[in-house]
Formats: structure tokens, C-alpha cells, sequence
């Protein structure tokens, strides 16, 4: 409801007491679920932030963490999934973000936390020794697949396209950036069977 508010009339111009109205709740009871505005807009937030280091975590028996993320990767996009921007719509969120300030401010934050994550992760999956750069590097390989991904699919959403063929045209760049991974990275913290 309030995304629709945002899409129509744009970020700025709505408040928090006509989102309230909208949604039948006090005022008091929008911030008690949503801190500041923006994460009314940016609700899903948390989930970007932790969407990689769930993946690796939930890897399979036999599965590297490459390998789940590219997995995991390939089922959003062909389930269309808008939890990496396969919807109706698209374009009008994103102008929703380029017109505040405040929007695209708190999207870059969640795109930095997001980077730190699988950092962590990858450290701790791996079992990484203390100065061990090579969980480092290979979740910084991973971001940037993810990353890669989610431009491209936002880039091509912008033109208004369908997102059905967006999702076609995607899981080719996903199989070529499978290839440029190096074996290290491939074979990298594998969960035993």
C-alpha cells in the first residue's frame, strides 16, 4: 500500500501520517514497524543484506558455495522471483529511488552492508585461518556476480520490458560469469556430504 503511495505521488511528497491513513494504523504503529521512511519503501532490506550469506549457509551436501549461490541465483531468476527485481513495474520503483535523495542514500548503505556479510560468512563456513585473504576474495567474487546480476536485470527492466524475457536473457550472462570464476573459486568451501 504504501509502495503503491510512493509509485503514484512520489517519496517525498507523501508522509507518514497519509501512509497510516492508507493502511488503517496509527502513525505510532508505522514507526514501530518501519524506523524511518525510507525503510518503509526499502522494506526488504534486510533480506538483500543477508541474501548471500543465506545462500552459502544453506548450501547442499557436495555443494561448494559458488555453486549454491549460482544455484540459488538461477532459481530466482527463473521463478521470476522479485527478490532480484523480475516484476511489473520495475522501472516506476527504481524512479521512485532516483527522485529522493533519502532513497538512494539508504540503497547504497544496504548495498555496502551487503558486501560485508559474505565476508563474514565465507570466513566462517570456510573454517579460514586468521589472515586467510582467500574467503575474502572468493566472496568478493560472488558479490560481484550477484551485483553483475541485479544491474543487468535492473538496467533491462528500465527499458520496460517484460520481465519474462528479461529472465530468459539473464541466466546467459549467469552461465558466461560462471565461467570467468576460477577453480579456486568453484571449488571453495565445499559442505561435506
Amino acid at each position: 500500500m504504501a509502495t503503491r503511495l510512493f509509485v503514484e505521488h512520489g517519496f517525498v511528497t507523501v508522509t507518514i501520517a497519509e501512509v497510516a491513513v492508507a493502511a488503517d494504523v496509527s502513525v505510532n504503529t508505522v514507526y514501530n514497524c518501519f524506523p524511518a521512511k525510507e525503510d518503509l519503501f526499502l522494506d526488504r532490506g534486510k533480506d538483500v543484506i543477508d541474501r548471500l550469506s543465506r545462500w552459502v549457509r544453506g548450501r547442499r551436501a557436495g555443494e561448494s558455495a559458488a555453486d549454491a549461490v549460482l544455484r540459488e541465483l538461477c532459481e530466482a531468476v527463473e521463478g521470476l522471483s522479485t527478490t532480484v527485481g523480475l516484476f511489473e513495474g520495475h522501472a516506476d520503483f527504481m524512479k521512485v529511488i532516483t527522485e529522493a535523495d533519502a532513497l538512494r542514500s539508504r540503497l547504497w548503505a544496504i548495498q555496502q552492508e551487503s558486501l560485508l556479510g559474505p565476508v563474514t560468512t565465507m570466513r566462517a563456513e570456510a573454517g579460514a585461518a586468521e589472515g586467510d585473504r582467500l574467503a575474502d576474495l572468493v566472496a568478493g567474487q560472488l558479490t560481484w556476480v550477484h551485483g553483475t546480476v541485479m544491474g543487468w536485470i535492473g538496467t533491462e527492466l528500465a527499458k520496460r520490458r517484460k520481465p519474462e524475457e528479461v529472465s530468459r536473457e539473464t541466466l546467459d550472462p549467469i552461465d558466461e560469469m560462471e565461467e570467468l570464476l576460477g577453480e579456486k573459486v568453484l571449488t571453495y568451501a565445499v559442505r561435506d556430504a
